[in-house]
């Protein structure tokens, strides 16, 4: 099958286990999957509920980056098989994944774990997607500028 890189922005649900398909072969022996999820009720900073979200990317530019980071992630784990990098627009409701970034390795000590981590803290940093929040209280736009850290 060889080394795979999909990058997309999508308006429809996002199939996990079709998605894991489509990253192994019979060399694969480790997938690290993220998945970022709609909050219903957010905690951090200002404790509110969520009724959904709407998502919006400049769609050319978001995949040309995602692509970048793909290739970001290659030079710094070259053991990676393949990476998908996925990102739903629209609206999305609690509980729906939103952004998945996915990275499959023949084993499971080959930096796959860094490798996604990696995707989606620099897929969160330069990919030009927007979010806007509904909630109970009316819609705002949601600033991306948190990357938590190892700690967190």
């Amino acid at each position: 099958m060889g080394k795979q890189t999909i990058c997309e922005i999508v308006e429809s649900e996002i199939h996990l286990d079709e998605l894991i398909e489509k990253l192994t072969s019979n060399t694969s022996g480790a997938v690290v999957l993220f998945t970022g999820l709609v909050r219903g009720f957010t905690e951090r900073d200002n404790p509110h509920e969520t009724l959904h979200l709407e998502y919006e990317a400049y769609q050319p530019m978001a995949e040309k980056m995602m692509y970048q980071i793909a290739e970001e992630i290659r030079k710094k784990w070259p053991e990676v098989e393949s990476i998908a990098m996925i990102q739903r627009i629209r609206k999305v409701m609690p509980g729906t994944p939103t952004v998945v970034v996915a990275c499959s390795a023949a084993h499971r000590d080959t930096g796959v774990f860094d490798a996604a981590r990696y995707g989606i803290d620099r897929l969160k940093e330069i990919v030009p997607i927007w979010k806007k929040e509904f909630g109970k209280n009316g819609e705002s736009w949601i600033e991306g500028d948190y990357i938590p850290r190892k700690s967190e």
